[in-house]
């Protein structure tokens, strides 16, 4: 069985000012997550979740759906707020999603088997995705329930020019392992450094610029999935009191818990190839001109479905 790739593309993109993940990138008007999309078809992958909301599914089909028919398989799972455990509501005036790890659970039932999450707004390179579909390949072959990878990245390289970033600030074991998964809010490029502060400003905190951070590519086995449903309600039963507006159950923190109380061995999968995301509006040049780049370089074709010989 072919590893699934779910693609968590909900969120509203606040920073970004709409959008984002509809927003034009490519050479003749791709968006990016197509570009995850391809290069996860030429490793292997044949079947795609989206996780979207409900309001936008027509106006997401009519743009991307489309143009996979034929070409691989797709489903739709929808992250809609009110979709909590019994016995909670959503508290007055929440309008947030709850975060990436609830965003997994609404495409959960549609997952059969070992499976990558991506955001859906980044941009990955072919060797991320090769790296984990062998990885999830081993997984459907026996390997085990208690082995999760994840792909990381130097911090810097990560940066936005254009405000603050969150990431997953990893540590590492001397074999190579993931021992621990922090997420830093509010993390800004100061020249050729790096620093992230906790209190909105008032004071700051370096971080080695060479820092391995998670950009959310995740491989995980099915049995995940039972975890992070039974860890939902108590993260709910937590965080309403303390931030009930704002919380987010989010997939690094929980890796970084499973690595601690799991008994979980988590692959570290350093990636060469460079990844880049439009956080900000004034980030989308930047994008534009090195997926042009990588156009030239034949890395990819233009328009990017126009040969047959790149359908799956």
């Amino acid at each position: 069985m072919a590893p699934t790739l779910v693609i968590l593309a909900a969120g509203m993109g606040s920073r970004y000012g709409g959008l984002k993940q509809l927003d034009p990138v490519g050479p003749d008007g791709e968006i990016m997550m197509e570009y995850s999309i391809f290069d996860a078809v030429r490793a292997g992958f044949n079947t795609v979740i989206f996780v979207i909301r409900k309001d936008f599914e027509k106006e997401f089909d009519e743009l991307i759906g489309q143009k996979l028919k034929g070409r691989v398989r797709y489903s739709y799972a929808f992250q809609e707020l009110d979709n909590i455990p019994s016995g909670y509501k959503v508290p007055e005036g929440r309008v947030k999603p709850w975060g990436t790890g609830h965003a997994l659970l609404a495409a959960a039932p549609l997952i059969d088997g070992p499976f990558a999450v991506i955001n859906a707004d980044d941009y990955y390179g072919p060797s991320a995705y090769e790296e984990l579909h062998r990885f999830l390949t081993d997984q459907a072959n026996g390997v085990g329930d208690n082995r999760y990878g994840i792909c990381l990245w130097p911090l810097y390289e990560t940066l936005s020019d254009h405000g603050s970033v969150s990431r997953g600030v990893s540590e590492l074991s001397s074999d190579g392992n993931l021992i621990g998964l922090t997420e830093r809010k509010k993390i800004y490029r100061d020249g050729d450094g790096v620093r992230y502060t906790l209190d909105d400003g008032e004071t700051f905190h370096p971080l080695a610029r060479d820092t391995l951070v998670s950009m959310n590519f995740f491989g995980f086995p099915q049995a995940f999935l039972s975890r992070v449903e039974e860890e939902f309600e108590l993260f709910l039963e937590e965080s309403l009191t303390d931030d009930p507006l704002k919380c987010e159950y989010l997939l690094p923190e929980i890796v970084g818990v499973h690595t601690k109380t799991r008994g979980v061995t988590v692959r570290a999968i350093p990636v060469e190839d460079r990844w880049f995301g439009v956080t900000n509006r004034e980030d989308k040049p930047i994008v534009v001109a090195a997926l042009q780049e990588l156009v030239d370089q034949n890395v990819y074709p233009a328009p990017l479905w126009g040969h047959p010989e790149h359908g799956c």
